[in-house]
């Protein structure tokens, strides 16, 4: 860093040095007893290094300062590259203490790397913060002019001991160089992808804001595993800080170099960032950077909002969840999570239904036309709940998916008829399986009074009953706020009421529901009496009953029907998030280092499954070229944390 014009061998010869540190050092992670990983720092006297190198600092902060301000500061060229990416991995294997931990915190884990990495100046950290995320927006490609060493030196450098080197160093680097090369693979960006594991790892940590844990005396307190969880208090974490804070560059299209040396302050091309996500937000990574930049930095949520091309964000979460049955539980939450913070506001949810659709394309089930984007999240959601009784059958995910609809609710407009249809139908399914609850209950009620069945059998159903009546209670309110706010620009929703008007008849009397019920059948009257009036002989065509609901919607009236407080769901993240998102990030960046055929790294990094304590981590075996069966980690749908 200090000395300009750095000869390529140079930079090839830190490169290897960074990967051997790499390989000895996930070996001490691994091998270290209680997770104490002991470092020394020795020079012979001969070394040209003064011995006074360290100072008052510790060998983590002289490495964590030393190969961070290298990321942030030396600009990325095909020199320079492949030890970028050396560094960036190195810096995932010197965070992986982590995984030795358990799946909460303690006051007694040891992340002498990390905890060195939260040490560090703030202008360091912006910057850290600032290039990682300029990574992984310009997504720098293998410079394939770069992908083997040169055999052969100029000047002094010809010598017989560096040639064999040199055509050794080839050698080793041959299939990883045809990776590059000749597979498909080759188009990924491993320095974006290694640089958004490298943050999400930074700004997810949490440590104990306790004096069990010295960063400069490397020291493991004695005492208690754990804190209570009423008491926990946790250190500020300066990376998230650091994104939290981050605004937008005056102009998109700056120097990244430049502008990640601008100030203390993170200025990123929010533009870019945008276009970026929406493009990358198949991998998973991408929806939890998405999800970390909402939920924490209100000036990205804000240019997010105002953006008039939502569908480059949005059309990519909607696919997903349409396919939610390859992806995992966690991914299905994350994008869930997105949609309800966007639909907090309300600009959003009366511009989603402004945005029309042509097609879409992936859509199997039915020919979307000219459907609204507003529509489609509405159909979408709707699948997820049904996906949810069938599959997952998780309360969460079904209260976050009524909680966005009923943020949309007053602001729909033109919703389209199959969305409308599904609507109803929403209603008409949660109602079967309310019937089939209540109707065993009633039963078992009088076989518990007669001790013919356990008690705690009773107390279950009454529980998922309970579950129910507020779900059933909740699509009804979904569609009253429909009625009463937006009506006159819902043909088809009334339309859809009317045609099945049936569902809704046997909770009219319903002490929960009668009230809403009630609204719903004051819509019902009206426009059946406008259909009585224009009596037609023969039966009624769909275009002429909905003809005579879009001309009636005009003199609609709310007067006639009882006003309700209007929904507005928000967002608040669990009390300790930290239990959640630590192990799902790691997951996330194993997942992809053993990705098959995936150019990530010059050494081959194989972590070992036993010693995580982090997360349960399948061990499954396969075979290797020489037939002999061996273990890695392998990634797979992952249970909720």
């Amino acid at each position: 860093m200090s000395t300009s014009g750095v000869p390529p061998l140079d930079h090839e010869k830190a490169v290897n040095a960074v990967c051997f540190t790499s390989v000895f050092l996930k070996h001490l992670i691994e091998s270290a007893q209680d997770g104490v990983v002991e470092l020394y720092l020795s020079l012979h006297d001969n070394d040209s290094i003064p011995k006074s190198i360290l100072g008052d600092q510790t060998i983590e902060i002289l490495v964590m300062r030393n190969v961070l301000n290298f990321i942030a500061s030396v600009d990325l060229s095909p020199n320079t590259y492949f030890l970028h990416l050396e560094l960036l991995n190195f810096t995932i294997i010197a965070m992986s203490t982590q995984l030795l931990c358990g799946p909460s915190p303690r006051s007694n884990d040891v992340n002498p790397f990390l905890d060195a990495a939260m040490a560090l100046d703030g202008h360091l950290v912006s910057s850290v913060v600032c290039k990682l995320l300029l990574n992984y927006i310009s997504r720098p490609r293998v410079p394939f002019n770069r992908a083997s060493y040169p055999i052969f030196y100029d000047g002094s450098e010809n010598s017989m001991l560096k040639r064999v080197g040199s055509a050794a160093a080839n050698i080793v680097l041959l299939p990883f160089s045809y990776l590059i090369s000749s597979s498909s693979e080759g188009s990924r960006d491993p320095i974006a992808d290694s640089s958004l594991h490298v943050l999400l790892v930074l700004i997810h940590y949490h440590k104990f804001a306790s004096e069990g844990y010295s960063v400069i005396e490397n020291q493991v307190s004695a005492s208690s595993d754990s804190l209570p969880k009423e008491g926990t208090h946790f250190s500020d974490n300066p990376y998230c800080k650091a994104l939290e804070h981050a605004t937008a560059c005056e102009l998109d299209r700056v120097e990244f170099e430049d502008n990640a040396h601008s100030d203390q302050h993170v200025k990123l091309p929010f533009s870019l960032l945008f276009d970026t996500l929406g493009m990358c937000l198949a991998d998973e990574t991408a929806v939890l950077l998405l999800y970390s930049l909402l939920q924490g930095n209100s000036t990205f949520l804000e240019y997010v909002l105002v953006r008039t091309d939502l569908d480059t964000l949005l059309m990519p979460i909607l696919e997903a969840l349409y396919d939610a049955r390859r992806r995992t539980a966690n991914q299905i939450y994350m994008l869930l999570i997105i949609l309800l913070i966007l639909s907090q506001d309300s600009s959003f949810n009366a511009g989603v239904h402004k945005l029309i659709l042509p097609t879409v394309p992936w859509y199997k089930e039915r020919l979307l036309l000219q459907s609204s984007l507003g529509s489609l999240m509405v159909i979408i959601l709707i699948r997820i709940v049904q996906y949810n009784l069938s599959k997952l059958r998780d309360v969460y995910l079904h209260t976050t998916c009524l909680a966005t609809l009923a943020n949309m609710a007053p602001h729909v407009h033109h919703l389209s008829p199959y969305a409308s249809q599904r609507l109803v139908s929403l209603f008409h399914m949660l109602s079967r399986k309310y019937n089939k609850l209540s109707d065993p209950r009633d039963k078992k009620l009088n076989d518990a009074e007669n001790n013919s069945i356990e008690i705690s059998s009773f107390v279950d159903m009454s529980a998922e009953l309970h579950i129910y009546t507020d779900f059933l209670r909740l699509v009804l309110e979904i569609i009253n706020a429909i009625l009463t706010y937006a009506l006159p620009r819902n043909p088809e929703v009334v339309y859809a009421i009317m045609h099945k008007e049936d569902v809704f008849q046997p909770f009219k009397n319903h002490p929960r529901f009668s009230e809403l019920i009630e609204n719903i059948y004051t819509v019902l009257e009206f426009f059946n009496s406008r259909m009585d009036a224009q009596r037609m002989d023969g039966g009624w065509s769909v275009n002429e009953v909905l003809q005579v609901v879009t001309v009636n919607c005009r003199s609609w009236r709310v007067d006639g029907m009882k006003m309700f407080t209007q929904l507005h769901f928000t967002y608040e993240q669990e009390s300790h998030p930290e239990e959640f998102f630590i192990p799902y990030v790691w997951k996330l960046v194993l997942s992809k280092w053993y990705g098959d055929s995936y150019p990530h790294t010059l050494c081959e990094f194989e972590f070992n499954a036993t010693a995580i304590n982090l997360f349960p981590a399948d061990i499954p075996t396969k075979k290797l070229d020489n037939g002999v069966e061996g273990n890695t980690f392998q990634n797979s749908d992952f249970d909720q944390v």
